[in-house]
C-alpha cells in the first residue's frame, strides 16, 4: 500500500466515487456507473483478449447468462441477487469451459467469428424457450426495494456496487498480470511453441483466463440485471456491446492493467453526455463516438494510451514517495541432476516421420548417454530439426517409438510441455523470444516450470542471466536484441527449466566468431554442471570440437555415427557434404 503506484491508483480510482457524490445529479451518478460496469467488462474481457491473445467478440454471452440466471432465480425461487449472482457465475464458467476448450484450437479470426456464433446461438435459445425466459418481449426483474434484493431508489447505492465490482476485476486482473499465470499467458500470445518448450500448456492456461474472465463478466452482468430491471435477448447478448467492451481495452492498451479502464473513462462519458444533452436526437451517436476515438487510436498510437504512455508514467510515479526498487531475492537452489554418468537417457527406435509423400526421418534410431555432448550433422534439410521435433514432442511419429529413461523407468510424455517437464529442454533453429517481455521476464518463463513464485523465478533468472551473459541487458524488451544476445536468450529459458537433457538447435547459426567462442564455452559450462546436450550444428569445427559422439543423418537416414574422428574421415559422411568426386579424390 506504501508503494506509490498503488496509493496513486486508489486517489484516482476514488474519483468515480468523490465526482458523483459532489455532483449530486442523478444522470451523473447513471454516467459513472455506466463507466464502472463497462470498465468492468472490458477489464474482465483483456483477460481473454488482452493477456491471452484471443479475440473473444462473443464475450456478452457471460454477461447474459449471469443477468439470466439471477433475474429468474429471483423470480421462480425467490433468492436474493447476492446469492443468484453466484449461481450464474458458475453457470458462466461451465459454459467457458464447454465452448473454450473446442474453440482454443482455433487460431486467428476462426476464433472470433466461434465465440460469435455461440453468442448468437445462445440469444436465439434466450429467444426460443419464451415460456422460461420472455422470449423476445423480454424479462421484468420483480421490484423488491432494498439492498437484500439490490433495487434502490437512491441511484448512489448501484454506483457503491458497481465500484465494487469494477475494484474486485481490476484486483484480479493486477493479480493475475503480476502472478506466474499472467507472464504464462503473455508467452502464450506471444509465441505458442516456445511457451510450450518452457513447460506451459497453452490449453490449459487459456482456459483459466477464460473461466476467471466468464466469472467477473457474469458478475457484472447480473449486477446490470438488477440496475435496469428489464432484460431482453438483443441487449443482453449484444454483438455490438461485446465488440465496444474490446474497443474499449483496444484504446487503452490491451494486455495492460489500467488500459480497459482508462478507454471507458475516456469515451463513454463522452457518448452519454451526448445523449443526455440532445436526447433522441442523438440516437447511434455513441457508436459514431466510439467509432471515432478507436480510428484516431488506432492510427496514432497502436499501442493504446497505456501502451505508449505507460512506461513514461509509471517512471513518473516511482518518483514519489515509497517508490524505491525492493531489493532481490537470493536465488533458491537449483534441482541437483542425479544419476550414473553413462546411463541411457533417451532412446529413439525406427523413427519414421512422414509429410504426405516426403519421408523427413527414415527409420533413426539413437541412444543417448549421460553426461556427454552429442553432435547431430547432416547437409540442410537432412532431417535434424525433424528429429528434434520428434524428441521434444512438436511431432508424433509416424512410426517407431521415443522414450526418456530415468530411475530405470522409460516413458514417452503426450505433448510439448509434458515432456519439457519430465526433463527436455529445447532451442528452436529460429529463434522464438516472448518478443514484448524483457530479457530477464524471458527467462522467468522457463524458470517457473521448478519455482512458481515471482520472487523466486525471479532470482532464478537473475542467475541464469549471469552465466549466459545477459545481465547488462537484461530489462531490454527481447525484441531489441541482436541476434548473439538471442541466441543466447534462447539458451538462458531452456536453462531456467532445470532440464537434464539440453537440445541445442544451431544455437551457434549466423554468430560472429567471438559470439560462437562464447556459446562453445557456455555448452561446455552446462555439461559440466550435469545437463546432457545434443546439438545440431552446421559450425564443422565447433561441433567436432565440442562433441563426445556424433550422429551424421542425411536424407532422413543415420548414415555414420561414432566418435568426431573416425566419423570426419567416413567416406558417406565426406560424400554427403562435398561430393562423391572428392571423396573419390580423396581415395577414400
Amino acid at each position: 500500500m506504501a508503494h506509490p503506484r498503488v496509493y496513486v491508483a486508489l486517489i484516482l480510482l476514488s474519483l468515480l466515487l468523490i465526482v458523483p457524490a459532489l455532483s449530486d445529479s442523478a444522470f451523473i451518478i447513471h454516467v459513472f456507473v455506466t463507466i464502472c460496469v463497462f470498465a468492468g467488462l472490458s477489464t474482465a474481457w483483456n483477460i481473454v483478449g488482452g493477456y491471452a491473445g484471443q479475440l473473444s467478440l462473443g464475450h456478452m454471452m457471460f454477461y447474459g447468462i449471469g443477468g439470466y440466471t439471477t433475474a429468474l432465480l429471483i423470480q421462480h425461487l425467490g433468492l436474493s441477487p447476492w446469492i443468484g449472482m453466484w449461481a450464474g457465475a458458475a453457470l458462466s464458467a461451465v459454459v467457458a469451459v464447454c465452448i473454450g476448450y473446442p474453440c482454443f484450437r482455433l487460431r486467428g479470426p476462426f476464433f472470433s467469428l466461434a465465440t460469435i456464433a455461440f453468442l448468437e446461438v445462445i440469444r436465439l435459445l434466450a429467444i426460443h424457450f419464451h415460456g422460461v425466459t420472455g422470449g423476445s418481449a423480454g424479462l421484468i426483474v420483480p421490484l423488491k426495494l432494498g439492498w437484500a434484493w439490490m433495487i434502490f431508489q437512491d441511484k448512489f447505492n448501484y454506483l457503491i456496487i458497481a465500484f465494487g465490482l469494477l475494484l474486485l476485476t481490476l484486483v484480479v486482473s493486477y493479480a493475475i498480470r503480476n502472478a506466474r499465470l499472467g507472464y504464462y499467458l503473455t508467452a502464450v500470445r506471444e509465441r505458442e511453441d516456445a511457451a510450450s518448450a518452457a513447460g506451459i500448456s497453452p490449453t490449459r492456461v487459456k482456459l483459466k483466463a477464460v473461466v476467471i474472465s466468464a466469472v467477473l463478466t457474469s458478475l457484472i452482468g447480473s449486477f446490470h440485471a438488477m440496475y435496469t430491471t428489464f432484460l431482453e435477448p438483443a441487449t443482453m447478448f449484444s454483438l455490438s456491446t461485446s465488440i465496444e467492451v474490446a474497443m474499449f481495452a483496444l484504446i487503452g492498451g490491451l494486455g495492460t492493467v489500467v488500459g480497459p479502464l482508462l478507454g471507458t473513462v475516456l469515451v463513454v462519458p463522452i457518448a452519454e453526455l451526448a445523449r443526455g444533452w440532445l436526447g433522441a436526437s442523438a440516437n447511434g451517436l455513441h457508436g459514431f463516438v466510439y467509432g471515432t476515438v478507436l480510428v484516431l487510436i488506432t492510427l496514432t498510437l497502436p499501442g493504446g494510451l497505456v501502451g505508449t504512455y505507460g512506461a513514461r508514467v509509471g517512471r513518473w510515479i516511482d518518483r514519489l514517495p515509497g517508490g524505491q526498487p525492493r531489493p532481490e531475492q537470493e536465488a533458491p537452489a537449483l534441482r541437483q541432476i542425479t544419476g550414473t554418468p553413462g546411463e541411457t537417457m533417451l532412446e529413439t527406435k525406427n523413427l519414421v516421420m512422414r509429410f504426405g509423400g516426403l519421408t523427413a526421418t527414415d527409420d533413426v534410431s539413437m541412444m543417448l548417454k549421460r553426461g556427454e555432448i552429442l553432435g547431430i550433422i547432416g547437409p540442410n534439410g537432412a532431417g535434424k530439426t525433424t528429429l528434434f521435433n520428434q524428441i521434444s514432442g512438436f511431432l508424433q511419429p509416424s512410426s517407431g517409438s521415443i522414450a526418456i529413461v530415468s530411475g530405470g523407468k522409460a516413458t514417452t510424455p503426450a505433448s510439448p510441455d509434458a515432456f519439457a517437464r519430465a526433463g527436455i529442454g529445447r532451442t528452436f533453429q529460429i529463434v522464438q523470444p516472448f518478443g514484448k517481455l524483457t530479457v530477464i521476464e524471458n527467462i522467468m518463463i522457463g524458470a517457473f516450470m521448478r519455482h512458481p513464485d515471482v520472487a523466486s523465478a525471479r532470482a532464478v533468472a537473475l542467475r541464469v542471466s549471469s552465466l549466459v551473459g545477459l545481465q547488462h541487458v537484461r530489462e531490454v524488451e527481447a525484441r531489441n536484441l541482436p541476434i548473439g544476445d538471442l541466441k543466447r536468450l534462447e539458451v538462458a529459458r531452456t536453462l531456467a527449466t532445470e532440464p537434464d537433457i539440453l537440445l541445442l538447435d544451431e544455437v551457434m547459426a549466423g554468430q560472429s566468431q567471438t559470439d560462437t567462442q562464447t556459446m562453445v564455452a557456455l555448452i561446455r559450462a552446462i555439461r559440466d554442471a550435469g545437463v546432457t546436450v545434443i546439438a545440431i550444428e552446421h559450425n564443422m569445427q565447433a561441433i567436432m570440437s565440442l562433441s563426445d559422439r556424433i550422429i551424421v543423418i542425411d536424407s532422413g537416414k543415420v548414415i555414420a555415427q561414432g566418435d568426431p574422428q573416425s566419423v570426419v574421415r567416413d567416406r558417406r559422411v565426406i560424400e554427403a557434404y562435398l561430393g562423391e568426386d572428392f571423396a573419390n579424390a580423396q581415395g577414400l
